[in-house]
């Protein structure tokens, strides 16, 4: 059974990713005979690009895409190699690490509620630094430059490309590399820069082409920050695609293709960038040069490393503080009451949506899981990891936009009457959710000690006695943590569950956003606080279930 594993997380992987890229070219080309489109035509392109504010949205999502990958980069960058292997970056890696489980939506809302005119920033200020005794009529948010936009997603990316870097660099010999540079009188980012980070870039290369994938082609983040008129192009897509016409699901498609060449655009500017930057570093190290006085530039990194996160928890703690307060008027710094009526008023209406999202996470996550850990097993049993073009599989779902063939994937679905079922958004979520879990997963079971492997079978144990009673017990935190982070993606998913469930299966991901445009920040606290909520739990779990399960067995927290 175990040969069948790779093959299924390929169709898992590939399958609906090819399906949905035809299904949204067909319909963006004419084809689609439902809606009486019978014959090819790129009429609907001509369509699309005539739309009023179409270039401005093709450059908003450009823009924003590739603005947030480059200032997330460079602060990565900066940080990895100004203070690898301190006692700060330890220190760092462990307050930026529970940031991955935070949605995006909830994030983007903290944020709000932070830099709002009438948000806690401005509160503490005011009247006393600012004058205000009424909150001003500045654009912070939405602003039509998607300044907000790239703030928004930047605090959450940098967690992702950090954490990705860290398990990039043990793969590395960057402590020998760093003695070396030090002994030759580098500093410390011109010496990791010149012998380290590109070996590490190697590694994550995927993984940034998959931030500008996210960047250019984001949703959820981009209805509560981006600008409105007009909106980024996923934005104006996922409105057409939503139209009662659905004569409008043509030029969706069709923007859907564009959206595509938005990505890859941004991407290939990205390559260019690599050449240039490539070029210039190769330049630098051949000057002689040490640049040894890079204090300011390790303190910068330090600093924006830790601004990311500090911002994102102070954001939810507003969450938090807003879903439970009473009157609050500005400039007022705290609420003058606390109570739980929004809580009360909101918990009924959110039965439905939270069972929704525990269901689909929970049965995406255990089906990615099982698929992982069969892959993982069978790689270990025959020693064949498929390289990077296995890794270049994985990372297809998260390169390629999810307004390209999610579009898409919903026409297919509704050819084949699984439109709007409960099956069908459970395996749309297990599209997203698989990559994340293997990412997770691959590296701790792949630094596993073989010995142990080989003692169990110089006592005759099978294989399969070895896994259940040797392995897997000894990886259970690393299979906990990846089931945690996989059930955190899936609690994010906003445009897949918009769109195959089609409204009928609401959660609380797509009830938070939906509020985004009113005013009552008492129940998008309580939304948003939810969302944020239930990725941490998982977390606790994957944390206290080793713990409380090997707690008369000291030496499992080693292999832990």
């Amino acid at each position: 059974m175990l040969r069948l594993a790779p093959a299924l997380a390929l169709v898992v992987l590939l399958g609906p990713v090819a399906c949905g890229l035809i299904a949204t070219l067909l319909p963006a080309f004419g084809y689609l005979p439902a809606l009486g489109g019978d014959h090819f035509t790129t009429s609907h392109f001509h369509e699309v690009l005539h739309v009023g504010g179409m270039e401005r949205s093709l450059w908003l999502s450009y823009f924003t895409g590739l603005a947030t990958t480059l200032i997330a980069f460079v602060i990565v960058w900066l940080f990895v190699a100004g203070w690898n292997g301190t006692a700060m970056f330890a220190r760092m890696q462990h307050l930026i690490s529970p940031l991955l489980s935070v949605p995006h939506a909830a994030a983007a809302f903290g944020l709000v509620f932070l830099i709002a005119p009438s948000g806690m920033l401005l509160r503490l200020l005011s009247p006393w630094a600012t004058g205000f005794d009424r909150p001003p009529d500045w654009l912070l948010l939405q602003d039509p430059n998607g300044i907000a936009l790239i703030a928004g997603l930047v605090m959450k990316e940098i967690p992702f490309l950090l954490l990705v870097t860290l398990a990039a660099l043990p793969q590395t010999p960057a402590a020998q590399a760093a003695r070396v540079a030090n002994s030759m009188g580098y500093g410390r980012i011109a010496g990791f820069t010149f012998t380290t980070w590109p070996l590490v870039y190697r590694q994550i290369r995927l993984a940034v082409f998959a931030v500008i994938a996210f960047a250019t082609s984001t949703v959820d983040v981009a209805l509560v920050l981006g600008p409105a008129t007009p909106p980024t192009l996923a934005v104006k897509l996922t409105q057409w695609m939503s139209d009662p016409d659905i004569a409008m699901r043509f030029a969706a498609c069709a923007g859907a293709v564009l959206q595509l060449g938005v990505t890859v655009a941004a991407i290939l500017t990205w390559v260019v960038g690599e050449k240039i930057a490539a070029a210039v570093v190769k330049m630098l190290r051949n000057s002689g040069h040490r640049f040894v006085r890079d204090a300011a530039l390790r303190t910068a990194g330090a600093a924006l490393t830790g601004m990311a996160a500090l911002t994102v928890f102070a954001g939810l703690a507003l969450l938090a503080l807003w879903s439970v307060a009473g009157f609050w008027s500005f400039p007022d710094a705290l609420p003058g009451s606390f109570n739980l009526r929004t809580w009360e008023r909101t918990l009924p209406q959110l039965a439905g949506p939270l069972g929704t999202t525990l269901a689909t996470g929970l049965i995406a996550t255990a089906i990615a899981v099982v698929l992982t850990l069969a892959c993982l097993e069978r790689e270990a049993r025959t020693g064949r990891t498929g390289g990077n073009r296995a890794l270049l599989f994985i990372y297809i779902p998260l390169l390629i936009p999810q307004v390209a063939f999610v579009f898409g994937l919903q026409l297919f679905f509704l050819g084949l009457g699984w439109d709007a079922s409960f099956p069908a958004l459970v395996f749309v979520h297990l599209i997203f959710v698989l990559p994340y879990v293997f990412l997770a997963l691959s590296d701790p079971w792949r630094a596993f000690d073989k010995r142990f492997v080989w003692v169990a079978a110089g006592l005759g144990q099978s294989p399969v006695r070895t896994f259940w009673r040797v392995r897997f017990p000894m990886l259970l935190k690393p299979v906990l943590v990846a089931a945690a982070v996989g059930l955190a993606v899936s609690i994010g998913q906003y445009l897949p569950t918009l769109l195959i469930g089609a409204g009928r299966w609401p959660t609380v991901t797509t009830e938070a956003v939906a509020l985004a445009s009113g005013g009552n920040r008492r129940v998008i606290g309580v939304m948003a606080f939810m969302q944020m909520v239930l990725p941490f739990v998982g977390f606790a779990l994957a944390a206290a279930i080793p713990a409380l399960l090997f707690r008369n067995r000291r030496d499992m927290g080693v292999a832990a």
